[in-house]
């Protein structure tokens, strides 16, 4: 199967590619620049030059492939509105070139914030529709392809997919614990953290190329949840620094952008995936990464 992968150098877009081309599938790659070109040929895939705000460069990608994983977006909480606009305008894009071919449009989307305080589930349709939505509510958008004849399929990333390189949530609050000397959490440290290896991930997406039915869910989710106080202590223990309960009033203070969501009981389960897919979790958990330093062994250099 030829596969056009937008994100095809990104944090799990890299680890799909070499899923991908390790099962035997052709892979074209989306790169903007000449380092995300090199990674992508490196990988043993094409290099397709674009980017999400050249909306050709991924009407020729999908034009020209039996498959879309379209794994690109604009993470700029600065800009969090014009992201989601951006992301509404791709899968615009990639949905009128596939309409009428039944080929499937997978398609990166999150677990998080689905339903506070309850374990989220494949069942749980999306909150988010509209262009000033999170993610320009992509997800119900791309989801109501199916009546377009093509096989749209929602891949829910936990919020931290972990590993070693990981630069994301994990890495924020290991640098926050260094500077300010103490690894936080907020209130009583019960809140629920879902995530999953990135190699999990990836091998998780390329079963629901083969597998995943036109308008499904899937969750790229090891771990229902991990407690905010957990990932605090592990985060401490590697820095050696004490930890301490921030309250829920001081979190914006203490954590930056980042304390919005922390102290948020998000938790979700991927029964209904690992069942449909025949996908089992096998990698290293998030404590078993924080604890082997990924996020700290830089820090404490």
């Amino acid at each position: 199967m030829r596969v056009f992968v937008t994100g095809a150098s990104g944090w799990i877009g890299s680890a799909v590619v070499e899923e991908l081309v390790g099962a035997g599938h052709q892979v074209v790659g989306l790169a903007r620049s000449d380092e995300s070109a090199a990674a992508v040929e490196a990988a043993g895939a094409e290099v397709l030059r674009g980017s999400l705000d050249d909306l050709d460069s991924l009407r020729s990608g999908a034009a020209d492939a039996d498959a879309v994983i379209h794994l690109a977006f604009k993470h700029d909480f600065s800009a969090f509105e014009e992201s989601g606009r951006t992301e509404r305008a791709a899968i615009e894009a990639l949905g009128d070139v596939l309409e009428g071919t039944d080929k499937p449009l997978l398609f990166a989307s999150g677990v998080a914030m689905l339903a506070p305080g309850t374990v989220a589930t494949e069942d749980d349709a999306s909150p988010f529709s509209g262009s000033e939505s999170p993610r320009g509510g992509a997800e119900n958008l791309a989801l109501s392809y199916v009546d377009r004849g093509i096989r749209p399929v929602s891949l829910r990333f936990a919020p931290t997919v972990h590993g070693e390189g990981d630069h994301g949530f994990m890495a924020v609050l290991a640098s926050t614990a260094k500077e300010k000397g103490v690894s936080g959490y907020i209130g009583d440290g019960s809140s629920r953290w879902p995530a999953a290896n990135r190699l999990d991930v990836a091998h998780m997406i390329v079963l629901a190329l083969d597998k995943a039915p036109a308008g499904s869910r899937v969750h790229g989710v090891a771990e229902e949840g991990v407690t905010t106080k957990e990932i605090a202590e592990a985060i401490g223990r590697q820095l050696d620094v004490p930890v301490e309960s921030i309250a829920p009033e001081d979190a914006a203070e203490h954590f930056g952008w980042i304390g919005a969501f922390f102290g948020i009981d998000m938790p979700a389960s991927s029964d209904a995936t690992q069942d449909l897919l025949g996908w089992t979790p096998t990698h290293a958990t998030l404590l078993e990464d924080l604890e082997a330093g990924h996020y700290t062994r830089h820090l404490s250099a």
